[in-house]
């Protein structure tokens, strides 16, 4: 079935079976980074905080480049932000990761609006072929 007119019309394809493992590497990939960066992030302050975010927007930018759009972006910034949360939250007993510094703050709100960041200015999926040109 062809679909002539607006480039929305299209029918929307399914995800291979090899781009979904590869968000999901990511997503995994986000959570670990996360962890990761909690750990550093509060060991070397204020050197350890730069390196913590630097390495998030470098797995954001990194799987958004490697699947070529904005998913690449989401599936590890979703996984970094699910992991930074939970580990924000404290144990009945009372114990917790973060300490209530501006540290803290600072990995846990940078880190979330450089996600969204790296998520907003990738560009999209662009069609290939002929066929996706306007005007034809």
């Amino acid at each position: 079935m062809t679909y002539h007119g607006h480039p929305l019309a299209q029918p929307l394809k399914r995800p291979s079976a090899g781009r979904i493992a590869a968000l999901l590497g990511l997503f995994v990939l986000g959570a670990l980074t996360g962890l990761a960066g909690a750990l550093v992030q509060a060991g070397w302050f204020p050197g350890g905080l730069l390196l913590a975010l630097a390495g998030a927007v470098g797995l954001f930018l990194g799987g958004a480049r490697l699947l070529g759009g904005r998913s690449g972006a989401v599936a590890p910034a979703a996984g970094w932000m699910i992991t930074v949360v939970l580990l924000t939250s404290g144990r009945p007993e009372g114990d917790f990761l973060f300490a209530a510094g501006s540290g803290s703050y600072l990995f846990l709100l940078g880190g979330m609006a450089l996600a969204v960041i790296c998520a907003t200015l990738v560009p999209g999926r662009q069609p290939v072929g002929d066929d996706a040109r306007l005007g034809k």
